[in-house]
């Protein structure tokens, strides 16, 4: 598959079927989010893969309230990875303080996408999610509690005729200039 091709494939999915995700496909998966570049090499990051079904629901039940619904659906997903941030080298660290930048979010945020466009060529869908309760979560999974838990992601194959939208986005002219703002 073309890269541009892969890009295009890749989408978020809010609808699953229950087929189980064979072991290999997602250890493509991880590999991909493993080879991820990040701020001096730090790798600040730790993947934890929920495939128990009672743990991946009572996860997924913390992603939304009754408030909140629009991620009832990571209950169908067969698996859920939370990408906890982990310490960055000293180097990174001295850095991020002089620069006053949050290196180790933008490379989670690379690898978490490595991990999706993997998926995405592996026939799965995927979909990350920012809204969450944190603190049921690291309980549930034994994170530190000193730990971030910066993302979660569903993971499993698109429920039959889910549909590869079109992807709106702004024109090239609206995002883009060249030399200046």
């Amino acid at each position: 598959m073309e890269f541009l091709d892969l890009v295009k494939a890749r989408q978020s999915v809010r609808k699953y079927s229950q087929k189980s995700i064979e072991k290999d496909k997602l250890e493509r998966c991880l590999e991909a989010a493993r080879l991820a570049p990040s701020a001096s090499n730090s790798q600040p990051w730790k993947f934890i893969v929920i495939d128990d079904p009672d743990l991946k629901d009572r996860v997924a039940k913390q992603t939304y309230s009754a408030a909140v619904s629009f991620n009832k659906f990571a209950h169908q997903s067969p698996v859920i990875v939370a990408i906890v941030l982990e310490k960055p080298k000293v180097i990174t660290q001295i850095g991020m303080a002089i620069k006053k930048r949050e290196w180790p979010l933008i490379d989670i945020g690379i690898a978490a996408e490595h991990f999706c466009l993997q998926a995405a060529k592996e026939g799965l869908g995927t979909c990350m999610l920012g809204w969450y309760n944190a603190e049921p979560i690291k309980e549930m999974l034994g994170i530190p509690r000193k730990k971030m838990l910066a993302l979660l992601i569903t993971v499993g194959y698109p429920a039959e005729g889910y549909p590869l939208r079109s992807k709106i986005r702004k024109e090239m002219g609206q995002f883009c200039s060249y030399n200046r703002y």
